[in-house]
């Protein structure tokens, strides 16, 4: 089967996107006639086979690192090693550059029912690094395999590649399919830049993308504190939520990350609050607004609950309204007291404003006493 599997690979996509010996992309029509002037019976039915599919358009997956940007690569990417697939036994494949990818559980698995019922339908691609085969693309297929009994052996092409080549291999690759996600990226950035000295404007070149595209995904990296970037890693906390969180001084980010958790904000709800924290300028004003992130937002943008709630009643429509007011004058009270201090009244002004002053705290703490015994009322029991 493995055999029937490599003469069906060699004649469909993989001849698509096969480069020549120096390099250069040859098209599909070009590597067809390569391959059937071969002349044995076997290649005229490969060839065949792979004109059957001709019509359909086949993306080269290495355009992106050979073409990119209209930049020749060829020197960087310099062919595939062989022509024809390798087979190799699952244990022979080192993971050395897994540690690029995330791990995925679901998708492996889903990977495994595939290779179960399907077979394997794309080689993967490894190099050759200190005498080992080293995967580049294709770690799902290969966790899946090593978790499939009747599957010991996976067809794979070889390529030539340094280890800058190898690391933009990995995001050119898995972004011709649309599977590049943006810790990896992060992650493979980080490593073209700490570990093999290149500059940010030599990265964007190699990969094809804006510098400061790749200044965003560094900083997604370096400017985490430690528990933000294990929650980043194990997708507790999302990429969008993180540019948000780099924003912040990293001894802050921890205090924020648990007010997220706590409140369960929004997106938009965080960029509101780093943005407030930013224009903090006291402690005491940071520290309500991790106790009351909402309350600070609807203080700052000046808005209201909605006016009516379909669920309650006309009565309940009533305390509702009057309950948010009261909140909004409340927040806005307790900032002016708490942050904001005194030093702007003057003698007069203090004389005037006791009685007003020694009625709301009469009057706020018996408010505060019947609404604690009302929410005891509520509370179910």
């Amino acid at each position: 089967m493995l055999r029937a599997f490599a003469a069906i690979a060699a004649s469909t996509v993989l001849l698509a996107c096969l480069p020549a010996r120096d390099g250069t992309r040859l098209g599909t029509g070009a590597a067809l006639a390569k391959e059937s002037g071969r002349g044995s019976s076997s290649s005229r039915s490969v060839a065949t086979g792979a004109a059957a599919v001709s019509a359909v358009p086949v993306r080269d997956e290495l355009d992106i690192l050979i073409h990119s940007r209209n930049r020749d690569y060829s020197q960087l990417v310099q062919c595939w090693a062989e022509e024809k697939l390798l087979e190799l036994e699952c244990k022979e494949i080192g993971e050395h550059y897994g540690r690029y990818r995330l791990h995925l559980p679901e998708a492996e698995r889903a990977m495994a029912r595939s290779l179960e019922r399907y077979g394997q339908l794309s080689p993967v691609v490894v190099c050759r690094r200190q005498e080992r085969y080293e995967l580049i693309d294709g770690f799902k297929r290969l966790g899946a395999a090593r978790g499939l009994a009747r599957l010991s052996h996976l067809w794979a092409r070889l390529m030539e590649a340094d280890e800058r080549t190898a690391k933009a291999a990995i995001y050119g690759l898995n972004r011709a399919g649309g599977r590049t996600r943006e810790l990896e990226e992060a992650w493979i950035i980080q490593a073209l830049v700490r570990e093999d000295g290149m500059s940010q404007v030599e990265v964007a070149e190699l990969l094809g993308r804006h510098k400061s595209w790749v200044c965003r995904r560094l900083a997604l990296i370096e400017r985490l504190g430690p528990k933000a970037r294990d929650e980043l890693r194990v997708g507790l906390l999302s990429p969008t939520a993180a540019r948000q969180i780099v924003r912040l001084p990293e001894g802050n980010q921890a205090e924020v990350l648990e007010a997220i958790r706590r409140e369960a904000l929004s997106g938009a709800e965080l960029a509101g609050v780093v943005d407030l924290w930013l224009g903090c300028a006291e402690r005491q004003q940071q520290q309500y607004l991790l106790r009351h992130p909402r309350e600070a937002l609807s203080q700052a943008n000046r808005t209201l609950p909605a006016a009516h709630d379909p669920r309650l009643s006309e009565d309940g429509n009533r305390v509702w309204k009057r309950v948010g007011l009261l909140l909004d004058v409340l927040g806005r009270m307790e900032v002016w007291l708490a942050h904001q201090g005194r030093t702007g009244l003057t003698p007069d002004d203090r004389v005037i404003l006791l009685p007003r002053f020694q009625k709301l705290a009469r009057d706020a703490g018996s408010v505060a006493a019947l609404s604690q015994d009302f929410v005891g009322e509520l509370e179910p029991r």
